[in-house]
């Protein structure tokens, strides 16, 4: 066999085998093909990465395994796609195999070539998209929407989209995407979400312009056919517009001309687990390799892009980012006004104050709906009683079980382990054990108590008692669940919605004119620095959910109103919020990292150690420091000492952190990529003994 392939599996993340694998093949195969290859005992999908090399000749070295058939019948995976599998490997410290497998459908791995060909057979070839009835040239756009359109069109590179809720910014991109398939007949749109539940809405509307062939959809909530089969039309060409959650940033799409990333500042676009990629700055990066354009779209952008939109100004040259604003809203009426209730001043104990749940009956009286909204799902953080002190904590995690009252359960969060809720305590038998705070499920029965005696007004559309419903991760877990949740809102079924941040992003509800935060005051004094910009970005999302409809508020004779009730109600955080002054908040944010040295300004990482012990952990995280003293580049790299995760035990597992932290993004990479080789080693040393694992967090979003 005259040709060697190196070749991308996908190896175990610490089995340090490198990132490709050297095979032997009859015939020279070309870069981005598919291809089945002998691992071990068993036989997996690979990506032919490199030219392959010829062997005639050559001094006869160590035996190659042979590859096995090739997926010829699919088009390779281009070199643009290969290049960004490469770069996310390297800046993220994973394999190329590692990225380059989990980019792929999963039912790949599993299908012949007879298969694939058959599969391939049923695509058709990417053809001219036009405009459906619901043309774009129908809509009247605003003046600032039309200077977007202008700016977008005649410059290049990325564009940070700042408008407020309810601006237009969807049929902006709507807009941009016309625009391309018009003028390019091969040409690929990329549209991004940060969640699964924001893509029927955002896909119903692309299909009602475009036109159902035109557009697929990728995210994790679809099984592995609809993958496959959305994979691909995008694959291949024939589906023009893909729209998708953070993983569909890895979709080979070969005729890629525009990326759009709608709600940039989510922290969903951060992967949790495995290769811990930003999908937001992988966008980035991928439009600038294939010199696609990049519109990020926020209304509360996140901190970098703020800072890499800055104008030019003395001896500041300015960011990288094209800064377009669209301050106005369309349709809609002005933004909320918002009012803040001081809770020090309200009865000990108070859930709902006077003043709110007075509003939302004056909401209720007309007819209009209200949102309340509360981070916390279940009925209660926490059980306890009140004789012996004991509370309900979880066995296998350093966190309290939530009680969901609905099902009469202890839940985890962290691990899953559930039980039943004792009938007395288990640590004194007295049967009297209370829930202490409130999550959702307590609110949405706390509202029902209190509006029980309440019933619409003679002469209303909708007569009878007051409905109540509630949007969280459990009242959805249902297939469709969330769909009918939502339809019935928008219907004018419900009288208030009661939910977690699920409902404060994206969604177009027309007929709710008051939203309330009842217990935003966590995120305030948090020991993560991007708490407070978190926090300002979820309310202020959520307040874009009231007064969307500026007809349907005329008519009504009312004004939209976001309520906030919080115990330190003179804090700078609200009162920007006050004036939906979002520049001044965020000046103020990046003043404070500035002079503490942190992210924009600088680079960061997290070391993370998992092991049955917390000194295990901290042991290997403080050796592995000592020995990368000796890197190239460690005096400009901060490691701080290792630390207990805030939750440093889950499912029995004891978790270790270490900060590294640089001025330069460059010295931070170099030192990260020569410590690889060193924690493979520790980690079969004495200190590395009882590590259960290891891994990288670059750029990470919670420390």
């Amino acid at each position: 066999m005259p040709w060697r392939l190196d070749i991308a599996v996908q190896t175990p993340a610490h089995a340090a085998l490198g990132d490709l694998l050297s095979y032997a093949s009859a015939e020279p195969v070309p870069p981005g093909t598919l291809v089945r290859v002998p691992l071990g005992k068993r036989e997996v999908l690979g990506v032919v990465w490199n030219e392959p090399v010829s062997l005639a000749g050559a001094e006869p070295g160590m035996a190659l395994k042979p590859v096995g058939a090739a997926l010829d019948a699919l088009a390779p995976l281009g070199e643009a796609w290969r290049d960004l599998v490469a770069f996310a490997a390297r800046y993220y410290q994973r394999s190329i195999g590692e990225i380059a497998l989990a980019a792929l459908p999963p039912q790949l791995r599993d299908l012949s070539t007879t298969q694939l060909a058959r599969r391939l057979k049923r695509k058709t070839a990417a053809g001219p998209v036009a405009e459906t009835a619901e043309s774009a040239n129908l809509i009247a756009l605003s003046a600032e929407q039309a200077a977007a359109l202008v700016r977008i069109e005649a410059e290049t590179g990325t564009f940070l989209l700042v408008g407020s809720t309810g601006s237009g910014k969807t049929e902006v991109y709507l807009r941009c995407v016309a625009d391309l398939l018009a003028r390019d007949p091969e040409a690929q749109a990329l549209v991004m979400v940060p969640e699964i539940n924001l893509t029927p809405q955002l896909e119903a509307r692309f299909k009602a312009r475009f036109g159902d062939e035109a557009v697929v959809s990728l995210h994790s909530g679809m099984t592995n056919p609809q993958r496959l089969a959305s994979w691909l039309a995008a694959h291949s060409g024939a589906a023009r517009i893909v729209l998708g959650t953070r993983m569909a940033v890895f979709a080979s799409i070969p005729g890629l001309k525009l990326i759009v990333v709608d709600e940039e500042h989510d922290p969903s676009y951060k992967q949790q687990e495995g290769a811990r990629y930003s999908a937001r700055d992988l966008a980035v990066w991928r439009g600038q390799r294939e010199k696609a354009k990049v519109i990020l779209g926020s209304a509360t952008p996140s901190l970098e892009s703020w800072h890499q939109s800055r104008p030019a100004e003395g001896d500041d040259p300015g960011g990288r980012y094209v800064r377009l604003a669209m301050p106005s809203r369309i349709g809609a009426g002005e933004l909320p006004a918002v009012r803040l209730v001081d809770m020090n001043l309200q009865p000990p104990k108070t859930v709902i104050s006077a003043a709110l749940l007075d509003a939302i009956g004056q909401r209720i009286a007309r007819g209009e709906q209200s949102m309340i909204f509360l981070n916390r799902r279940g009925y209660a953080p926490v059980l306890a009683c009140g004789d012996c002190g004991w509370k309900s904590e979880c066995p296998h995690c350093s966190a309290y079980r939530v009680f969901h009252k609905i099902d009469r359960t202890l839940r985890c969060h962290h691990c899953g382990f559930t039980e039943r809720v004792p009938r007395a305590c288990p640590a004194c038998g007295n049967p009297d054990i209370a829930p202490v705070g409130r999550g959702t499920e307590r609110l949405e029965e706390h509202l029902a108590e209190l509006f029980a005696g309440v019933k619409h007004p003679d002469g209303s559309a909708v007569p009878g008692p007051v409905r109540i419903a509630r949007i969280d991760a459990d009242s959805t877990k249902k297939q469709g669940a969330l769909e009918s949740q939502l339809a019935a809102v928008h219907a004018g079924e419900v009288d208030v919605l009661v939910g977690t941040q699920m409902i404060a992003k994206g969604h177009d509800f027309r007929r709710i004119t008051l939203v309330a935060a009842v217990n935003p005051d966590g995120a305030l004094f948090s020991s993560d620095f991007r708490a407070p910009e978190r926090l300002f970005s979820l309310l202020m999302q959520s307040a874009g959910r009231a007064g969307r409809d500026a007809a349907y508020l005329a008519a009504q004779g009312a004004k939209a109103e976001m309520w906030i009730q919080t115990h330190h109600a003179q804090h700078p955080l609200f009162m920007a919020l006050r004036r939906h002054d979002y520049a001044s908040f965020a000046q103020q944010q990046l003043d404070e990292r500035r002079a503490a040295g942190m992210p924009p300004f600088a680079f960061q990482a997290l070391l993370r150690a998992d092991a049955r012990e917390q000194p295990v952990a901290q042991g290997f995280l403080n050796t592995a420091a000592d020995q990368a003293e000796a890197l190239p580049g460690a005096d400009l790299v901060t490691r701080y000492p290792a630390v207990p995760l805030a939750i440093q035990r889950v499912a029995n597992v004891e978790r270790a952190q270490m900060l590294i932290e640089s001025p330069s993004r460059a010295a931070l990479q170099r030192l990260l990529a020569g410590w690889q080789p060193l924690l493979h080693e520790l980690r079969r040393t004495p200190e590395g003994k009882g590590v259960i694992r290891w891994l990288v967090d670059v750029d990470p979003h919670s420390i």
